[in-house]
């Protein structure tokens, strides 16, 4: 199904590998930090990231609020490096998340708050990047080089990482169990067909993703990968947050992918995938069982979270079949470069 000619493609096909060789660098950090975590549990857990690492702390915040019950809250990292303001975070845990490790404003918050006392985190490709060299924990991705500007193995790499550290904090045999089969499930999600989907979503001129729980991080990455992959406008929604306001963009030339999670989420999706057909909007969902909409077909399920990023893997190959589809090269995305600096 996938072109062979391309770097995205390529570093698509290595996620599997990236994620079976994670563990044994995760190990001792790990261990280490959900030490540290059971003694001095925090109150509140702070994440702070851009692009698809910012989504990345949304499965994050899914998964901690889930298993664990602490809230999470994303931090904005302009009240530090633009208008100087130091947070109260003694005692809590600051979650940064970076495949490059270099956007000054990821550092600099992460420095802040440090120096506030919190227990600093960094999940990480490069670790000898300035935003490891100022947390005190470096949790590393693995996936090395990437080189595509489009992040693909290291968005995945990364949600496995934070699955890894909920499973280690909890000591919970099911995901860590899940964790085991999940190479061999991204293997197989890679060569699930997606095509249907194709002649509606390459004629769209704008769109939305939708998902919840564990899905949620998957439509907003989905969205994003349209946008700077595909030059299609497209923007993720919780199926609940549609509803109150943007369900008013539903047309008929107005294509619709939810995200179906593998756990109770899914019936409320499925409930707005009925209304959202009923307003003649084109929904796909991912879903082997016959509904309204068209199906795209997924792996059986497994484990919610890890179910999900099974999804992403799949959509990103039905994302490079677009891209072609439209005449765009996918390794050579308009106005972006690899490191996006922001402070």
């Amino acid at each position: 199904m996938l072109a062979t000619n391309t770097l995205m493609a390529a570093e698509l096909r290595q996620s599997p590998g990236v994620v079976s060789r994670q563990l044994d660098l995760l190990r001792l950090p790990l261990m280490e930090l959900a030490t540290f975590l059971l003694t001095k549990p925090p109150q509140v857990v702070v994440t702070c990231a851009r692009g698809s690492s910012a989504h990345a702390a949304t499965f994050g915040k899914h998964l901690i609020e889930r298993y664990l019950g602490i809230p999470v809250s994303a931090a904005a990292p302009s009240i530090v490096t633009v208008y100087g303001r130091r947070l109260s975070l003694e005692g809590q845990l600051f979650l940064a998340i970076s495949q490059s490790g270099r956007s000054d404003d990821l550092v600099e918050a992460a420095l802040s708050a440090r120096e506030a006392g919190a227990r600093t985190v960094a999940i990480v490709n490069d670790t000898q990047s300035p935003l490891a060299s100022v947390c005190d924990v470096i949790l590393p991705m693995g996936a090395e080089e990437e080189l595509c500007v489009a992040a693909t193995k290291t968005f995945i790499a990364s949600l496995s990482v934070l699955v890894n550290l909920v499973a280690e904090w909890t000591g919970g045999k099911f995901l860590r169990d899940a964790l085991d089969r999940l190479p061999d499930r991204l293997h197989h999600a890679l060569h699930l067909d997606w095509t249907l989907a194709i002649p509606a979503l390459s004629q769209a001129r704008s769109m939305v993703t939708i998902g919840r729980g564990p899905t949620l991080a998957i439509a907003q990455e989905a969205s994003l990968k349209l946008k700077e992959v595909c030059n299609i406008h497209a923007e993720a929604f919780s199926g609940a947050e549609f509803q109150h306001g943007p369900v008013a963009l539903v047309s008929k030339d107005f294509p619709v992918v939810i995200f179906l999670p593998g756990d109770a989420g899914a019936k409320p999706l499925e409930r707005l995938a009925m209304d959202l057909c009923q307003k003649q909007a084109a929904v796909y969902r991912t879903s082997n069982q016959r509904g309204e909409g068209a199906a795209l077909p997924v792996l059986l399920t497994d484990c919610s979270e890890t179910d999900a990023i099974c999804l992403i893997q799949t959509f990103y190959g039905l994302v490079i079949q677009l891209a072609e589809q439209r005449g765009i090269d996918v390794d050579r995305p308009k106005h972006l470069r690899k490191i996006t600096r922001t402070r």
